[in-house]
């Protein structure tokens, strides 16, 4: 009987993955690793020495064109054509009524040309859009172009990430900006260099050719060996991302919410000339008292909050976990969750420690207490 099942789609680095024994896993139609062996000490070494990610996952939609920085800020909620060359933005891009699509960075590589890179479970649905409103709003002025098959992508994100980088590159990483791409050589090897992440540590991404990503990785390791990197899996990358208070698409944002919903109105410029998709619903949420607000929240018992469970205000429901897992850093468990903004404030003013009947999280039937925190549960030190 043959197997009717969709293929996996392999990165470049999967074989490496194989070799390292990693627990492999499909996301997003992709096999990727979700740990190589203890997701904690995974997490660890990336808080207190550097990790080494597969990202090669994301997709990557190249804008291009006289006409790319216009097709850009009226496809998404930003203004790409204020960017510098080299720059790059934390940005989104919505539905007409507000809802979001996914959300981006976007590098401006050249002054015409664009690197949009996209979450690997919507790359179709935002490579569509963007394709549909350029043509739209500048029919002859910008191309776009799916290239996920032509780069590989590996993170090196940690406290020692500068360390074990600088000796390998020609790139000055002290004059490297964040939220910056460069052309650099990496062990030999050209590749764009860019300083973001999603683990709330400064880091490196580096997009390089396919045929380059495993020796790249392999380089990488050797050089560091000696301040403690390790490969890191989706396990660990999720809970670094959930201490440092970054949203996960299909979890903190989803189409059903607006950016002004996550408290990331800020990513919506309403001030920049002429429309964009989603403008005019933006405009009156922007307006609007919220419902709901996105808040922290940290477990005052060992039992943990999961996605989907209820949040509980003297023992009514009044809003969702959407992220929840033990934290190593912490040593407690800890959420995200959209609440009812009046119980938010209500829970800001009584304080910790207001008794187990007020705020808590119905984890399988138990009303387990929990405190309401700033975001982010984590910063890494100055």
């Amino acid at each position: 009987m043959t197997d009717s099942r969709p293929q996996l789609r392999r990165t470049p680095l999967t074989s490496v993955h194989e070799r390292l024994g990693a627990t492999l896993t499909d996301f997003a139609g992709w096999l990727m690793p979700l740990r190589y062996g203890s997701e904690t000490a995974e997490h660890n070494a990336v808080r207190t020495a550097a990790g080494l990610f597969d990202l090669s996952h994301m997709g990557e939609i190249m804008v291009t064109g006289p006409d790319a920085a216009a097709a850009l800020d009226y496809a998404l909620v930003g203004q790409p054509s204020a960017l510098a060359p080299g720059r790059a933005r934390y940005t989104m891009i919505c539905a007409p009524d507000g809802g979001i699509l996914d959300d981006l960075i976007v590098y401006r590589l050249a002054g015409e040309e664009f690197l949009v890179v996209a979450n690997a479970a919507n790359t179709d649905t935002v490579l569509n859009a963007l394709t549909d409103r350029a043509g739209t709003h500048t029919p002859a002025g910008a191309k776009v172009a799916d290239r996920t098959a032509d780069y590989a992508l590996i993170a090196l994100q940690g406290p020692n990430a500068a360390r074990i980088l600088g000796p390998m590159t020609d790139a000055g990483l002290a004059t490297v900006k964040y939220y910056a791409s460069y052309p650099a050589a990496v062990a030999g090897h050209q590749i764009l260099l860019a300083r973001t992440g999603y683990t709330g540590e400064d880091g490196f991404e580096l997009f390089t050719a396919p045929q380059d990503a495993e020796p790249l990785w392999d380089a990488l390791t050797a050089a560091g060996a000696a301040s403690g990197l390790a490969p890191a899996g989706l396990a660990a990358r999720d809970t670094l991302r959930l201490e440092a208070g970054m949203p996960l698409y299909g979890n903190e944002l989803g189409p059903n919410l607006t950016p002004f919903d996550a408290g990331l109105g800020r990513v919506v410029k309403l001030d920049k000339p002429g429309d964009f998709v989603g403008r005019a619903a933006l405009a009156d949420r922007a307006q609007a008292k919220p419902e709901r607000e996105l808040v922290g929240l940290v477990g005052r018992s060992r039992r943990v909050p999961r996605h989907g469970y209820d949040v509980l205000w003297d023992r009514t429901a009044c809003g969702k976990v959407t992220s929840g897992a033990p934290s190593p850093t912490l040593g407690r468990p800890i959420a995200m969750a959209y609440v009812a903004s009046d119980v938010a404030s209500e829970a800001r003013e009584a304080g910790p420690g207001s008794g187990p009947d007020r705020l808590a999280v119905d984890v399988r039937g138990n009303a387990e207490p929990a405190d309401l925190v700033p975001l982010p549960f984590y910063r890494r030190p100055a």
